[in-house]
């Protein structure tokens, strides 16, 4: 699909349609409850995923997040937020963010469509896959600060710790 300036006052074409395409053809368990907002769900290697996606079309912009099946609890907020500090600089596109009351973890990212006709099928292919490679690379670093007793730093560490040859 390629991406053609929009003529004055002409809408984009919601991603979300094209999204649930992606997400239909990879027989992946999902709901659209409105056509402003697609939920999925997602098995990963360490956990269970839910991925939102939701569009504001006044604002031609789809806000996406892939949040872990795993809450922080009260005791580890500080610690979970240093680490959360400490990922966010590691990664290029998107964000990690803890939802304030839902203490949900989640990678988070928005794309603009302004001025497009719509999102192309391998920006959103791009986008969760992003998403979930990410959130596969640091679910270890989380685990060992919620559950390991380990500082953000040596959890990083850890995470970023790549393994030369086999065992």
């Amino acid at each position: 699909m390629s991406i053609h300036p929009m003529e004055a006052g002409e809408l984009p074409v919601n991603p979300l349609d094209l999204m649930e395409e992606i997400v239909s053809s990879n027989e992946w368990p999902f709901d659209r409850p409105s056509d402003r907002e697609l939920v999925v769900e997602f098995s990963g290697q360490w956990c269970d995923y839910r991925l939102y996606f939701g569009w504001a079309e006044e604002i031609s912009a789809m806000q996406f997040s892939c949040a872990y099946d795993m809450k922080v609890p009260e005791a580890k907020t500080t610690e979970v937020r240093v680490l959360l500090s400490l990922v966010n600089e590691r990664i290029w596109v998107g964000h990690f963010g803890l939802g304030s009351e839902s203490r949900l973890l989640s990678f988070r990212h928005g794309v603009l469509l302004r001025g497009v006709r719509g999102a192309s099928v391998e920006q959103l292919e791009d986008l969760v896959d992003i998403a979930l490679s990410e959130s596969e690379r640091f679910y270890p670093a989380f685990q060992l600060v919620i559950w390991g007793g380990r500082t953000p730093l040596q959890a990083i560490e850890a995470a970023l710790l790549v393994t030369v040859g086999e065992a």
